[in-house]
């Protein structure tokens, strides 16, 4: 059965990560594989990563973050200047 979570850009971290008001606790039951895709704005990616990832540079990754939340980053750069998304934008997670 296909499951799907809706949330908000709330802040913005200082290394450039896009905070989500998704916290950790709802994403318990969401599979951590290929299929979960995360959606914000034109922005898309496969799977949830936890903070140790070791995926390469420059990806667009969702991850469980240091926040409690989940967090949209690009590997080594800022999700907020290359991706140009701002609070409030919808964040969607499904599976």
């Amino acid at each position: 059965m296909a499951g799907r979570i809706e949330g908000v850009v709330v802040s913005i971290s200082e290394a450039g990560n896009l905070v989500t008001d998704i916290a950790t606790a709802r994403l318990a039951d969401v599979p951590r594989d290929d299929h979960v895709t995360v959606r914000c704005d034109e922005h898309e990616t496969i799977g949830i990563f936890d903070i140790g990832h070791e995926q390469p540079p420059f990806t667009l990754i969702a991850i469980i973050g240091a926040s409690g939340f989940l967090e949209l980053e690009i590997v080594t750069d800022s999700a907020k200047i290359m991706l140009g998304v701002s609070t409030g934008e919808k964040v969607e997670v499904c599976w």
